[in-house]
């Protein structure tokens, strides 16, 4: 089959047949014009049979149109206006759509501008990029996929495996395949905002057994370790990326919806389909491990210097992977940057090859095994803009039980916060935010129910429910209430009839000075006050009630969520260029 067919004969570069219609301001696929073809090519014919017309025997031709189809020829300088077709004169002209709305559909991240891309091609190269596609199983370890109406968390995986051209002189040529660089990336319910969290691959984790498909389709345990390098969840034992997933989620908290994985060559590919992303160093750079060997200050870096910029730790900060997870981090913000431009959004041919290389170089999980489904996925990420687009790293101090410092464990002062502020769906940028005057009203409302004297605690009478909190969370709470807080008029009541995904506080109006200080004991909000009734208790006294949700994270753990990540944890956006010192 030739060019019209496949989108490439011979040398033809599928990009340079993509032309902008100027009647609808769309980048089309412009195959030869001697034969007009349709939009979306038909089945295919073991004996065409065509007429000379190019038309099919037993159908009549019909004229093409300029704007519909094929565009047509571009008018030299100086030559007069072509006349319309019959049935076309004094049609109103087609309105272009604006700019600002199709960079608009292209932003946020790769895929968003890969798979977009990818869609316009019709369906030959559709079905191309569909083969293109590696997808493993998630093992159940997802949440089945992101949903356009809620938050989406997807885990960034970047393997340490050295397939590939050139790629075996990088360090363990041998390597299984570990999870050298991971980053939790999510993305706001409103779309407003994002933060990409990186974890560091020599953070000391527990790895929790991991349920497999082998490849005759059974499944296989593979067990859990204690006290592991985080890097080890994947590749180590035959663990597969559901693993990684598994163990993010025993670590924050917080269960991926999809997962990404990306080798050396993805680094590579991505950087050379876009003509090299600028970055800058703070300093001269000779780092004899990574292979990079750059002058201080901006550089424009691609390809294989790509490849060694992100895997330099040596020659920046103090040497180790928290130093390289901040050039990481640059470069990735570099990489939006560039993809955000008018020189890649304009360009037919990098949009091409970005859609390639992107499709080649990433293994998704098996609820993105299509460019259909990554390209829904690109379209919510496209909804992002970068300057809301916080990188950091999970809060880490040294490891106490070592004395030569190779390994690092949880900071349990600040990471818990960090983890909560994503769980909520917290910004950790300011972000501008449209609240409908009903939302207001609502807000003010719950607000006002704080406000007013509070009772002392001894004073506060209150039954407590188990309402889909873990089992013994009641019986915990009043333990708390009583022996920590002083709330000696408190009583564990079983469970409550149905279960709440948020935890509630009822009273009655004469109750609200008692409920104020429960409250604020609680750390609960204004809407988890519900004005209503009091029911008596074991003593036939009025009483309130707390019923324990879901959402209750253990006795004695506020309810309230921080608004700001905590002091010195690194923050950086990635509309920034920061130098790498």
């Amino acid at each position: 089959m030739d060019a019209q067919g496949r989108g490439r004969a011979g040398d033809i570069d599928p990009a340079d047949q993509w032309v902008l219609n100027p009647h609808t301001g769309e980048y089309e696929l412009r195959l030869t014009p001697s034969a007009p073809q349709s939009g979306v090519p038909g089945p295919r014919r073991s004996t065409p049979s065509p007429s000379r017309s190019g038309v099919p025997s037993g159908r009549t031709a019909t004229p093409v149109a300029p704007g519909r189809g094929v565009p047509p020829p571009r008018r030299r300088r100086g030559a007069p206006p072509e006349e319309p077709l019959p049935g076309r004169r004094g049609r109103r002209p087609v309105k272009k759509k604006s700019s600002a709305k199709k960079v608009l559909l292209w932003t946020g991240g790769t895929m968003a501008f890969v798979l977009v891309a990818a869609a316009g091609g019709g369906y030959l190269y559709i079905r191309h990029l569909n083969s293109n596609i590696t997808s493993v199983s998630d093992d159940g370890a997802s949440t089945g996929g992101f949903q356009s109406d809620k938050a989406i968390n997807i885990l960034l995986i970047g393997t340490d495996k050295r397939t590939g051209k050139g790629n075996d002189k990088y360090g363990d040529k041998d390597s299984v395949g570990h999870a050298d660089t991971t980053i939790l990336l999510h993305v706001s319910k409103d779309r407003s905002n994002a933060t990409a969290l990186s974890i560091p691959r020599d953070l000391i984790v527990d790895v929790p057994d991991c349920p497999t498909t082998q490849e005759d389709g059974t499944t296989k345990v593979i067990p859990g370790t204690a006290n592991v390098r985080f890097n080890t969840s994947l590749g180590q034992d035959e663990r597969t990326p559901s693993c990684t997933v598994r163990t993010v989620t025993e670590l924050t908290g917080i269960q991926a919806d999809n997962f990404m994985v990306a080798d050396f060559n993805a680094v590579k590919t991505l950087t050379t389909a876009v003509g090299g992303v600028e970055v800058c160093l703070g300093k001269d750079i000779d780092d004899e491990d990574s292979k990079l060997k750059l002058s201080k200050g901006k550089h424009t870096i691609s390809g294989e210097d790509a490849l060694a910029f992100v895997r330099t730790r040596h020659s920046v900060g103090f040497g180790g992977d928290l130093s390289r997870i901040g050039l990481q981090q640059q470069f990735l913000s570099a990489l939006m940057r560039k993809l955000k431009s008018n020189d890649t959004l304009t360009n037919p041919a990098k949009m091409l090859k970005l859609a390639e290389a992107g499709t080649k170089a990433l293994t998704v999980d098996s609820q993105l095994d299509s460019i259909g489904k990554l390209k829904d996925l690109g379209l919510e990420l496209g909804k992002l803009n970068v300057k809301n687009l916080t990188f950091t790293t999970v809060p880490v101090v040294d490891n106490p039980a070592e004395k030569v410092k190779a390994t690092v464990v949880l900071n349990d002062t600040t990471a818990p916060t960090v983890f909560d502020m994503i769980k909520n769906d917290v910004s950790f940028t300011e972000v501008k935010k449209k609240a409908s005057a009903s939302k207001s009203a609502e807000a003010a409302q719950a607000a006002a129910r704080l406000k007013g004297t509070k009772s002392a605690a001894s004073e506060v009478r209150v039954r407590i429910l188990n309402g889909g909190a873990a089992a013994g969370s009641a019986q915990a709470e009043l333990e708390y209430l009583q022996n920590e807080e002083g709330v000696l008029k408190s009583e564990n009541a079983g469970n409550a009839e149905a279960s709440l995904a948020k935890t509630t506080l009822e009273y009655s109006p004469d109750q609200a000075d008692q409920a104020r200080r429960l409250a604020d004991i609680m750390g609960l909000s204004g809407s988890a006050l519900k004005p209503g009734k009091s029911v008596t208790n074991s003593q036939g006294l009025p009483t309130m009630t707390l019923t324990l949700g879901k959402d209750f994270k253990g006795a004695g753990v506020s309810f309230t969520t921080a608004t700001k990540a905590p002091e010195g944890v690194q923050q950086s956006t990635a509309d920034k260029v920061e130098c790498a010192k």
